[in-house]
């Protein structure tokens, strides 16, 4: 009787034994790591930096008031915030890019009046739904526009202004930040009202619009407070009424235009922050709570009071039927405006 039998036989089962024992580590180990991917995948929100997208160049009301929060807000969500200013195509080039990120909500949008309630009315086919294809999240404030003019012309008043547009016997010239900005259509919304004869010039951003009127080249702009305060206090122009139903802090001694009988040209501009329509709730809970315990500290309440923008704390529900309120206010005045864009 030979051993060979004996010690084949445990051999063979021991390598299918070792297989079976092979397996089941790699089942397990394969379970771990699907495990270790869900996790990863459901992170808490933020896991890394966050953009905020600016839909105007630097220098204006959206971009300074972003620069404020920046800062203090990625203290409190323990991740960088970085400033983004991507603007053009009426603001929609930078509303258009968030969504186009919409995969990890790490690229937020800070939301205001022209990307949000008047650009998707200046197209024949809106490029986005604002209501249906963003969470409105975080409302900060909101900042009113001014009807300024360089201190050679002759009107101090608004009865004067109009005067002084009438008597001209040509198309006046009127400045803004840009095609499809707020103060484009303010400035449409006054010309209709008034029947003033009047010609858009939108620029790219308010800060070449300004050195042309310190140059002479254009007499009259509508424009944020925000952008025009410093040259204000400076005597270098002159603000005529704010586009507001309350006083400015910052200018108290301007004129609002329901004071001035004309309750039909209040436009403020409003900036939030706002996400991809499907940011998941956790995600919109933290900003907001972030976002409004910066909100919440004085200074820089004052900060952005010194900018001329009145806050206002705001759930994010609110935030959202303030938003849906906007769009149907200028949804009638935009399309009557005749502003187009292509």
């Amino acid at each position: 009787m030979t051993l060979g039998p004996s010690i084949a036989m445990p051999r063979i089962g021991s390598t299918l034994g070792d297989a079976m024992i092979a397996r089941r580590h790699l089942w397990q180990l394969g379970a771990g790591l699907a495990f270790a991917g869900t996790a990863w995948a459901q992170a808490p929100w933020p896991n890394r930096p966050v953009k905020l997208i600016v839909t105007f160049p630097p220098g204006g009301a959206s971009d300074a008031a972003a620069r404020v929060i920046a800062g203090p807000l990625s203290e409190k969500l323990g991740q960088t915030v970085v400033v983004d200013n991507k603007p053009g195509g009426g603001t929609t080039i930078g509303a258009n890019f968030v969504l186009a990120a919409k995969d990890d909500y790490h690229t937020l949008m800070l939301s205001n009046s022209a990307p949000i309630s008047i650009a998707p009315y200046l197209f024949d086919k809106p490029p986005y739904d604002p209501i249906k294809d963003f969470a409105h999240v975080v409302y900060i404030g909101s900042v009113a526009n001014a009807f300024v003019v360089r201190p050679a012309v002759p009107a101090k008043t608004m009865p004067e202004l109009i005067a002084w547009i009438k008597g001209q016997g040509k198309s006046v010239p009127f400045g803004s930040g840009g095609q499809g900005s707020i103060g484009h259509i303010i400035g449409e919304m006054f010309k209709a009202e008034l029947g003033l004869n009047m010609e858009h010039i939108g620029y790219r951003g308010a800060a070449p619009m300004f050195q042309d009127m310190m140059a002479g080249q254009l007499d009259f702009a509508v424009v944020t407070l925000t952008e025009v305060l410093p040259l204000a206090k400076d005597g270098k122009l002159r603000m005529i009424a704010l586009t507001s139903t309350q006083k400015a802090p910052s200018a108290p001694d301007v004129p609002l235009v329901t004071e001035l009988g004309y309750p039909k040209l209040v436009a403020e501009n409003f900036v939030g922050i706002s996400a991809p329509a499907g940011m998941p709730a956790p995600a919109q809970a933290r900003l907001h709570k972030a976002a409004s315990e910066v909100l919440a500290d004085p200074k820089i309440v004052e900060r952005l009071g010194e900018l001329g923008f009145v806050t206002k704390p705001m759930t994010s529900a609110e935030f959202t039927a303030f938003v849906a309120n906007q769009v149907q206010t200028f949804q009638a005045p935009v399309k009557a405006s005749g502003a187009k864009l292509n």
